[in-house]
């Protein structure tokens, strides 16, 4: 027999609701590695940083390529079998995590977390979209679930810092083993044991894709991790590593337009929404990465503790939600994409612009409020139209092949590019900075202890003019990303002539429309199922 449902017949409607958020709720921010414990990894386990930022970037990298097997998962396994299989992996992998002082199989580890909870949080995103949006509208269902994940992440992002700093790192991944265990046992108890529709098998997938794309993402996490620890093109293992990602792409492209049954689809890069929507997503991998630089400014130069700068993300959360209720406003009014994508990227500038003018030796912790707010917003904000705008029109057929590698752009090759440039840039500037003000250190009216008891103030003001200088950069780019959005027409005609269609024809493009979004909403209430 089949049940397209998630749980038992005999779990209420009400308690099916309640287990849905509950199980979300912890799916979404577990993970491999925890960048509030990241500080007390490098120092416990004596590996660099750079370690431990690859690592962050495989989790996204396994998201990224379980994607497009998310429906074959769907179709293949009993929802309570799977849950609960995925639910004790999680939990194994993270007691390894947290017992292990091997950054390797950290980094193997965290990538299989990602690949294992993308497969099972689409069996609950399903279901919420169908309930947020059942006439399949996207936006609104962005506008609630894009908040909601984000806001819920930084919030156990800081949860989990206050753990770390007051106990150890190792309780965080120990701490996420026993809730995966606790969530398994749920899983076991109320989840039905029968297939969701008709049987798909799993020999059609093509493996050989997966491990392509694996190796050309985790190559390139690998450049953009370690690019400034080994001097970048100066180091053999760098080059070495790049043209492996290259030749690794290469025969990504060439498997897909030769084998049968594509594991990704490269056609709809054609299009002009989703070229458009790879550049927006570029621009906001830049704004994102300014991170880099307000670490450094508050652990370098304000000396906050892994904590205080934990609480800082918490201060997006007001920002984001009011994105999320401004965003499903917009899309009640039907109103089009620009002037909110401007409004994104307006509040990004404007965060980036307060922290330029930031930078100095003493900040009041309140002065924090309204830039991370704006941060907030313009994540949210842009999170939700931008991906909304790359993926409209996209069948269902594309949409998670897509979506995988849309998704590793946005989330790691735009940020860790911009971070590994901005990296190696703030070096540059810093030495230059010191360079500049030994133009002032003349010997015959200093002596050398003053210099050297002076050093420590010297390099603190050579880090903020080379924070001053790029993020001064990062503005004039934001200003042309601004005339940019504004130039752009998203689609839209700017000027109609007096209508010379037909108004029939007219009429039926419109019930084209519709009967289009129908057809959409029919495929997504067949992978759904009847959890309304």
């Amino acid at each position: 027999m089949y049940n397209q449902g998630l749980f038992s017949s005999w779990v209420p409607k009400l308690v099916q609701l309640l287990l849905i958020i509950i199980f979300i709720s912890i799916i979404i921010p577990v993970n491999g590695i925890y960048s509030g414990a990241l500080s007390y990894m490098v120092s416990d386990t004596g590996y660099s940083s750079e370690y431990f930022v690859w690592a962050n970037y495989a989790s996204i990298i396994g998201m990224s390529a379980a994607m497009p097997l998310l429906l074959r998962f769907k179709f293949r396994f009993k929802i309570r079998d799977k849950s609960v299989i995925i639910f004790l992996i999680i939990a194994l992998l993270s007691y390894v995590n947290g017992t292990t002082d091997n950054a390797y199989l950290i980094v193997a580890n965290t990538l299989i977390i990602g690949f294992a909870k993308m497969i099972l949080m689409i069996e609950f995103i399903i279901p919420i979209m169908m309930m947020i949006a059942p006439d399949g509208n996207r936006g609104k269902f962005y506008s609630v679930f894009y908040p909601f994940s984000i806001g819920l992440s930084q919030l156990a992002g800081y949860v989990l810092t206050v753990v770390a700093s007051d106990h150890n790192w190792q309780y965080v991944h120990l701490i996420s083993a026993v809730v995966c265990l606790a969530m398994a046992l749920l899983a076991w108890i109320f989840m039905h044991d029968k297939y969701f529709g008709f049987i798909m098998r799993l020999y059609y997938i093509d493996w050989i894709s997966i491990v392509l794309f694996v190796a050309v993402f985790m190559s390139g996490a690998y450049v953009f991790a370690f690019g400034k620890l080994l001097d970048w093109f100066n180091s053999n293992a760098i080059i070495n590593v790049s043209i492996f990602s290259f030749i690794s792409f290469v025969l990504l492209v060439i498997r897909q337009y030769t084998t049968a049954r594509p594991y990704l689809s490269f056609s709809v890069f054609k299009r002009a929404n989703v070229l458009h929507g790879l550049l927006m997503l570029i621009f906001l991998g830049m704004f994102l990465s300014t991170g880099g630089m307000q670490s450094i400014f508050t652990s370098g130069i304000l000396k906050y503790s892994a904590v205080q700068n934990a609480s800082l993300n918490l201060m997006m959360i007001p920002g984001i939600v009011v994105s999320g209720f401004y965003m499903a406003y917009w899309f009640k009014k039907d109103r089009g994409l620009k002037m909110f994508i401007f409004l994104g990227f307006a509040a990004m500038l404007a965060n980036t612009i307060i922290l330029y003018f930031s930078m100095a030796m003493e900040l009041d912790f309140s002065a924090w409020v309204l830039p991370m707010f704006l941060k907030g917003f313009g994540m949210g904000a842009l999170f939700i139209s931008v991906w909304y705008y790359t993926l409209d029109n996209i069948s269902m057929d594309e949409m998670l092949p897509v979506a995988a590698l849309v998704l590793a752009w946005r989330t790691f090759f735009t940020v860790g590019l911009f971070s590994a440039i901005f990296g190696y840039l703030q070096y540059h500037f810093q030495i230059q900075a010191v360079g500049d003000m030994a133009v002032y250190l003349d010997g015959n009216s200093f002596s050398t202890n003053q210099i050297m008891g002076n050093l420590k103030s010297i390099q603190l003001n050579a880090i903020l003019a080379a924070n001053k200088k790029l993020l001064g950069y990062v503005c004039i780019a934001g200003i042309g990303i601004l005339l940019y959005v504004l130039s752009y027409n998203f689609g839209v005609k700017r000027f109609k002539l007096m209508p010379i269609v037909p108004l029939d024809k007219r009429r039926y493009s419109k019930r084209f429309r519709n009967r289009l979004r129908n057809k959409q909403l029919k495929q997504i209430e067949d992978a759904a199922g009847a959890m309304i």
